[in-house]
């Protein structure tokens, strides 16, 4: 492990720039229509309990990297592939992060610009930052994140002072019934955004105060959620759901909507400077997670001596995902969450969770004999 430690406030400003990262560029949760807002909340409520159950193996085993106790767990052998299978899985998330944004700076400022040259600028970034270490990363989370909550207020009150806002289009509320609103929260929303609060279990570790962790976790988190949902909502009320629905990137039609008097407008320079900051959050921790556990899991001494191969691994991912945003956006819905997200963000730390609960048990009750 990479001698460095974080604070509660730093962990709790990195939970929030993960999840508002890709999530905010994409129409999360569009299959519930106007009531989208409303699964992401409960989506939020489902992600909750994903942190939860790894925060209490993490109890389990403090100071140890998923990739370790998961040979503790299970036995070396099977331990050690669940291990290579995560940091395959977190490579794969960083390559599909990665391939968003990109096509977001293509298809908004560099229609004619290679895509894999929007991939290797942003990456060469989450590299350095990679290399540098987790300590490094959260301070300039620290820094960035009063600069982005400072655009997202500004945004606001434009918006509200354009008089774009239509409450009328969140209307008829659940139209389809709550059972459509709570299929879309937990067959999607749960596991994107909220679900890959895991890639933080590779951050645990670092954690100054690990006591604090499961209240500054939920925060963070929920606060994302809220963030979310309200952008959401504004973004239907504002272009409606049938625009939400047909746009691959809704808030910018939203933020590119905004015209006062004239003259203030096209401030969408600005939405994508912020998105482009919070994609990058979330790219890097990705990142970081697969460096450290791919380190730890094949004893390697310094983690950064990785960053430009798995960087490599991550551009090539990243292009050979899919052939255009049409079919990435397909998988990304009918494939990712079924058959990658549910297995790893719920069943393997189910299975790990309840091996654990019961090893434990049996060493509380050795040592409660032993003191009899």
């Amino acid at each position: 492990m990479e001698k460095a430690k974080i604070s509660s406030y730093q962990l709790f400003v990195l939970i929030i720039l993960f999840e508002l990262g890709s999530a905010l560029l994409l129409p999360l949760g569009v299959d519930a229509r106007q009531d989208a807002w409303l699964a992401i909340l409960l989506g939020m409520v489902g992600g909750s309990f994903i942190f939860l159950l790894h925060s209490q193996l993490f109890h389990y085993y403090p100071d140890m990297l998923p990739t370790t106790y998961m040979q503790k767990i299970i036995g070396k052998f099977f331990g050690r592939i669940i291990a290579f299978l995560y940091i395959v899985y977190f490579l794969y998330l960083a390559s599909r992060i990665l391939r968003e944004f990109g096509e977001m700076l293509a298809i908004t400022g560099y229609p004619e610009t290679p895509l894999i040259f929007n991939h290797l600028l942003m990456l060469l970034v989450i590299i350095y930052a990679a290399r540098k270490g987790i300590e490094v990363i959260a301070r300039t989370g620290e820094l960035l994140f009063v600069f982005i909550y400072i655009l997202a207020i500004g945004g606001f009150i434009l918006i509200i002072m354009s008089g774009l806002i239509d409450l009328k289009n969140l209307k008829p509320f659940l139209e389809d019934g709550f059972k459509n609103v709570a299929k879309v929260a937990f067959s999607q929303v749960v596991f994107f955004p909220f679900g890959e609060i895991i890639a933080f279990s590779m951050i645990f570790p670092y954690l100054n105060n690990p006591k604090k962790l499961r209240i500054t976790g939920l925060l963070g988190l929920w606060l994302a959620g809220a963030n979310l949902a309200i952008s959401m909502g504004i973004s239907i009320s504002v272009l409606g759901i049938d625009k939400v629905i047909r746009s691959y990137f809704p808030l910018l039609g939203t933020i590119q909507s905004i015209q006062i008097a004239q003259f203030l407008e096209r401030l969408d320079i600005f939405f994508m400077l912020s998105l482009v900051i919070l994609g990058f959050f979330k790219i890097c921790i990705l990142f970081y997670a697969a460096m450290v556990g791919t380190a730890d899991l094949f004893k390697i001494d310094r983690p950064g001596h990785l960053a430009f191969p798995i960087g490599f691994i991550v551009l090539f991912f990243s292009i050979a995902l899919a052939q255009n945003i049409v079919e990435h956006m397909k998988e990304g819905l009918q494939i990712v969450p079924l058959f990658i997200q549910l297995p790893f963000q719920v069943i393997f730390p189910l299975l790990l969770f309840i091996i654990a609960f019961y090893k434990n048990k049996k060493k509380r009750n050795k040592k409660q004999r032993k003191n009899m």
